[in-house]
């Protein structure tokens, strides 16, 4: 009982760095040929939009509007690739490491 109860302790501290890597990764998505770029953390966390100044004028409002909503989920699609794949490996080693 006492090597299930170690087992799952390790298996949270590996949850708990593969998230804190994930922190550290940075994941771009962009729109309209790089007119409108997002970049995410691999934990969904958005740290930066960029947005060129020809769509800024306000008869381009939707259309900046259409694209930032196309990057940002571009971007967050991949960060969320990169979160699964993390989490596969965690989960892995975890099973792994119980004989399963």
């Amino acid at each position: 009982m006492f090597d299930l109860l170690s087992k799952l302790q390790e298996a949270q501290q590996k949850m708990q760095e593969g998230k804190q890597k994930l922190s550290d990764k940075v994941i771009e998505g962009e729109a309209g040929e790089g007119a409108v770029k997002v970049s995410v953390t691999g934990n969904r966390e958005i740290k930066t939009i960029s947005i060129d100044n020809q769509l800024l004028a306000p008869e381009r409002k939707e259309e900046l509007e259409d694209l930032l909503i196309t990057a940002l989920n571009r971007a967050l699609q991949n960060a969320e690739q990169m979160w699964e794949e993390e989490m596969k490996g965690v989960a892995g080693g975890m099973l792994g490491g119980m004989g399963m």
